[in-house]
């Protein structure tokens, strides 16, 4: 690993809060940024932005939700503008730089941010990502674009499309690189790495760095500044972290209990698992809380109506997995839940960075039973803090009566209200008394007879066959070869 240059907040404080205009960032960036109500930089901007805009690599940490996505977007553009121009020819557009990001919501959201930061000027962004057709992509991608966002997978299908060159690339940047490496993409991201020019500038941004991920930055960034504006895992200080202790046959009354007692309208609550995910999502659609999931088995469009209908309201629980960990910018998103903790312990940080993004407050409640303890102790061990359980006030589960474990035996499952919907029997309304008996079939007597073993058969002669009477033989045709002769 080669050696790092660290700054740290106190070290880039000073006496006033510093403006995006001390940067030295182009007016058409300024009147962007404006526009949008910002004016004075986070920390990991306000450190950031005059290092990416010297040129040199970077690795920068920073908690979840603090505006990582500007600190190496606004210096992009910045550096890409005295190339910018307003020509048709899609070859005065190639790609100069390249946005690797772990999910498609991130992409998406990335993509967002770079277009409204470059709104008002010349330079061309797209977004590619799987689970959509790639025919919209690459009418974009063969129109010309300078900023490209995209997930591993489908840049690797444009590449092998022909559809994509990225021998002009000049910024790679990889966001999010550790949950890169979780979901497997190790691979992929060497490929890409390879088809680069040897001479770039890299960037590397995440609310967490692991020994793999360092590993992986030694072996393509030069002399790399490490820029970190808090402690590496370490969670907001304004999110509130709860534990509660339940029954995991009670996890899912918890969940409305929750949501009833704190009065929450608009929350995340997170699943380890797809079909856990759809299922609590179903179960609290029958409790009457408006409710959606979103998971890897959802089609793009369905996962990207469900974050819609959530942004805007239409619905107050978003039931996910892991896959919504990252990246998603929900303004004042008051609560996450985790119904499971996951098992990635650093998916714990990132979880509750859903909340309590951009200075605001926000409460992270944890559900916790006993099979959980291992995974709390590596939560803990990860963020230096200590979460020790708590009852949950007022709470009186249905498991509590036994109605959960009785239900199989006695098979009254219709009684369960959050039962699995593959599971729940169809109610039927009581026989009356003058409704018709079911007509019996006459049952033939001789099936009813017991078993007789047959008699045993007698042989008989031969009848002897006249001889006048006989014919002679069937003529048959012969195999090929000809007939055998005696």
């Amino acid at each position: 690993m080669p050696e790092l240059n660290t700054l740290t907040a106190p070290e880039a404080a000073t006496a006033s809060p510093p403006r995006f205009a001390d940067f030295g960032l182009a007016q058409p960036i300024l009147q962007a940024l404006a526009e949008q109500g910002y004016q004075h930089p986070t920390p990991i901007q306000a450190q950031a932005i005059p290092v990416v805009l010297q040129g040199r690599d970077v690795m920068g940490a920073a908690q979840t939700g603090t505006g990582k996505t500007a600190g190496f977007s606004l210096p992009i553009i910045q550096q890409l503008l005295p190339n910018a121009n307003t020509s048709a020819s899609p070859a005065r557009h190639p790609v100069r730089a390249l946005i690797l990001t772990p999910t498609r919501e991130l992409a998406d959201q990335v993509a967002d941010n770079v277009k409204a930061y470059s709104r008002h000027t010349p330079l061309r962004s797209a977004v590619v990502f799987g689970g959509i057709d790639m025919a919209p992509q690459t009418a974009a991608l063969r129109a010309g674009v300078e900023i490209l966002i995209a997930t591993p997978g489908r840049l690797l299908d444009h590449v092998q499309q022909k559809t994509l060159n990225l021998s002009q690339t000049e910024i790679f940047v990889m966001d999010e690189a550790d949950r890169m490496l979780d979901m497997g993409f190790l691979p992929d991201l060497q490929r890409i790495i390879n088809l680069l020019p040897k001479q770039r500038q890299n960037l590397m941004f995440s609310a967490t760095f692991s020994p793999e991920i360092k590993k992986l930055a030694a072996s393509f960034l030069k002399n790399p500044q490490l820029i970190e504006v808090a402690r590496s895992n370490a969670t907001a200080e304004r999110v509130t972290q709860i534990i509660y202790k339940v029954e995991e046959d009670a996890k899912r009354d918890a969940v409305v209990h929750l949501l009833k007692q704190r009065e929450i309208r608009q929350v995340i609550v997170f699943s380890n698992t797809k079909i856990g995910a759809s299922r609590l999502a179903r179960e609290l659609e029958r409790a009457g809380v408006k409710a959606s999931a979103i998971h890897g088995d959802k089609t793009q469009a369905e996962r990207m109506a469900a974050l819609e209908a959530f942004k805007a309201g239409g619905i107050d629980v978003l039931v996910a997995t892991d896959v919504a960990a990252r990246g998603l910018d929900i303004a004042e998103l008051p609560c996450v839940i985790n119904y499971d903790l996951p098992y990635n312990v650093e998916d714990y940080v990132h979880r509750i960075g859903r909340t309590g993004r951009a200075g605001a407050s926000g409460d992270a409640l944890s559900l916790y039973c006993d099979k959980d303890a291992r995974l709390l102790a590596d939560i803990e061990k990860l963020i230096k803090q200590k979460l020790v359980p708590v009852e949950l006030e007022d709470f009186h589960p249905r498991s509590a009566r036994g109605e959960r474990t009785e239900r199989h035996d006695r098979g009254d499952r219709q009684s369960d209200r959050y039962g699995d919907h593959s599971e729940r029997r169809t109610e039927r309304a009581p026989r009356s008394n003058s409704a018709p008996m079911p007509r019996k079939e006459k049952v033939d007597p001789w099936f009813l007879k017991p078993y007789e073993p047959a008699a045993p058969a007698v042989p008989t002669e031969p009848k002897p066959v006249d001889p006048r009477n006989a014919k002679a033989p069937a003529k048959r045709a012969a195999l090929l070869g000809g007939r055998s002769k005696n």
